[in-house]
């Protein structure tokens, strides 16, 4: 009713004081206010009037509730009846879920004595928090399948059933059919989970039809009925990956993602850049993950989104430290080039044995298909099965069983670092300037949210000017360091910058140019962040992008440096000239506009400066694009 959502701290604050009466309730109030005009003044005249409100509601709101007597010695009922679910689950997360960690026995942990947790324990959560879902409109849908690639949670997909799958789904799973090459025969369905939802509303905001197929509707409208849905789709609907090129929006979502169900905020700017990476290149993916938001919504024990799919294949994720997780990453490169020049060793001896046609010819497409994943996993498959046969020389079944111990690097890996701008900006960057400048084939993602995210929204060298975050309560006063810049005049760094909201397919052929470069690949993400407080809230973050994009304050741009070689310029300009006004994107979010309530005139110094570093910045990037000149500000 007061527009705070769930934010509830100043109504029980009120209503601490007006039931305790530790101090006179009026000045408790009149203290209450006096810290929200203090606390929250500089963030606008709406919010201060709203948390005024929620202090008196809080007291003239309080209805007593008389407690049953029986209710002291009350046990636990169990509200539903428990699936059959792994070991870990029964006996780890649930009892870590309910703050019960400390009970658990050692013996709880005998076989993970290394720390190591599986994969895809967050799907067995089902924490039921939004308020609002979306329902689909199935009449009005384009199946362009936009909706679930920018949902941070992975909470709607896209499925394709074949005419058997229709018949045994329950009565409530509707389908249209299928449209679009490679689809014939078989149906379509846009498929939210509820319990895993999170209500943020970026997947009916984005949706393009004429008339919305997505409306978001209560959730005890729609989650007993879909959670059904939801469970047959996952279990009885075979994925059906291959039928259209990963290279679209729409064949990308077909795919199933390694990446679900984080704890990430509602609306998260950074999880739809990595749920994506998971779904093209995730059943070979190894990550070192920067410590940072990414770490938390990508680890929190007992909770893992990253997940495997039927095969059991998936990302293989690790945390390191702030100030060492590019060399971390690597690390991890060097030990997979490691292993697979040692198998490269390996077939080459056992093709001069001489002692095994089918097995030589099996492992001389190996050889000439190694470093290409589609290639690798067709061979792998065929080695595999071979590893077992029985061959007469010692030496060779020696050769055999070394590559049988190793036989998960046929596989072409694809390595990679994540992090956000606190670590590759500041804490983190002469390690990542070292990985760069090593030539080595690693691809690095840093989701840049412009501020340190996961502690609070301190400054970072990423933070632009004009923008108030921590350590900068006046405004950042020197310009945003220029880090793709830095790494592109090494003249080997494959090198962009991205925004999914700005532009979704220069984000797919950016993140397929980069892990194809056979080299270093530095991919910028510009990510939405609940510390910039958009005025739209974080469900228009897709939004966001784009506007930032259009008014110059973010640019799309690729450096790719196989171009040089065919001796074209390989720095593209792929976004336009801005079309709209620098502040018409600073005047939507709070971490600009409180500089002008809070200081007026320096806010008007620091914008007038900010426009000026967006003009220069984008006329050092025209000039590039037109003379191939790499030029770091």
């Amino acid at each position: 009713e007061i527009g705070l959502g769930g934010r509830i701290n100043m109504i029980m604050q009120s209503a601490f004081f007006k039931l305790s009466n530790v101090i006179p309730v009026e000045d408790a109030v009149k203290y209450l206010k006096e810290s929200i005009e203090a606390a929250y003044g500089k963030k606008g005249e709406d919010i201060v009037n709203m948390n005024y409100q929620a202090v008196d509601r809080g007291i003239d709101a309080l209805v007593k509730v008389d407690i049953p007597e029986e209710w002291k010695n009350a046990e636990d009922t169990k509200k539903a009846e428990e699936k059959e679910v792994p070991d870990f689950i029964k006996n780890v997360l649930i009892p870590m879920n309910r703050r019960e960690g400390d009970k658990l026995p050692v013996s709880t942990f005998v076989g993970r004595e290394d720390g190591s947790f599986p994969n895809g324990t967050a799907a067995y959560e089902k924490r039921g928090i939004a308020v609002n879902v979306p329902e689909w409109q199935i009449d009005n849908c384009i199946q362009c399948n936009q909706c679930a690639y920018v949902c941070p949670h992975a909470a709607i997909r896209p499925f394709l059933l074949t005419e058997e799958e229709k018949k045994n789904a329950p009565e409530s799973f509707a389908t249209k059919k299928a449209i679009g090459k490679g689809l014939e025969g078989l149906e379509f369905r846009i498929q939210v989970s509820p319990l895993d939802c999170t209500g943020c509303g970026s997947c009916a905001n984005v949706c393009p039809s004429k008339k919305k197929s997505l409306i978001m509707k209560p959730f005890e409208e729609q989650y007993e009925v879909q959670s059904v849905n939801w469970d047959y789709a996952i279990e009885k609907v075979e994925p059906k990956e291959d039928l259209i090129p990963d290279d679209t929006i729409k064949g990308s979502q077909f795919k199933q993602p390694l990446l679900e169900f984080s704890g990430a905020c509602a609306g998260c700017g950074e999880t739809p850049y990595a749920r994506l990476v998971t779904q093209l290149f995730g059943d070979r993916m190894i990550i070192a993950n920067a410590t940072g938001c990414s770490s938390i919504w990508g680890a929190s024990a007992p909770s893992t989104p990253y997940c495997a799919n039927k095969e059991g294949k998936g990302p293989a994720w690790a945390n390191s430290l702030f100030e060492d997780n590019a060399e971390y990453g690597y690390g991890m490169a060097l030990a997979v080039k490691k292993m697979r020049n040692k198998l490269e060793d390996l077939m080459k001896e056992f093709i001069e044995l001489n002692i095994d046609e089918e097995i030589n010819v099996a492992f001389n497409k190996w050889l000439e298909g190694k470093n290409e994943a589609r290639a690798s996993k067709a061979t792998a498959a065929a080695i595999i099965p071979l590893l077992d046969k029985e061959v007469a020389n010692e030496r060779g079944r020696a050769i055999l069983k070394e590559i049988r111990e190793l036989k998960d690097y046929l596989i072409k890996k694809s390595v990679w670092i994540f992090g956000g701008d606190g670590w590759a900006y500041d804490i983190g960057f002469g390690g990542l300037d070292h990985v760069l400048a090593s030539g080595e084939n690693v691809n690095v993602l840093v989701f840049d949210t412009e501020v340190y995210s996961n502690t609070g929204g301190q400054s970072s060298k990423a933070t632009p000017t004009a923008a108030v975050a921590k350590f900068a309560a006046s405004g950042k006063r020197v310009r945003k360091k220029d880090l793709g810049m830095i790494a592109a005049s090494y003249g080997y760094v494959y090198v962009a910058q991205v925004a999914m909201g700005a532009n979704m397919n220069h984000l797919l052929k950016v993140l397929k140019e980069a892990e194809s470069y056979d080299g270093p690949s530095l991919i910028i993400a510009y990510a939405p962040c609940i510390n910039h407080g958009i005025r739209g809230g974080m469900g228009t973050s897709i939004a966001q992008e784009k506007l930032a994009v259009e008014t110059g304050y973010w640019h799309l741009y690729r450096y790719d440096p196989r171009l040089k070689e065919e001796g074209k310029n390989p720095f593209i300009l792929d976004s336009k000239e801005p079309t709209k006004p620098l502040r018409d994107f600073l005047e939507t979010e709070v971490r600009y506009t409180s500089l002008k309530r809070t200081f007026p005139e320096e806010a008007e110094e620091l914008f007038a400066a900010a426009e000026k570093d967006a003009k220069e910045r984008y006329e050092n990037y025209r000039r590039m694009a037109e003379e191939g000149t790499v030029t770091a500000e």
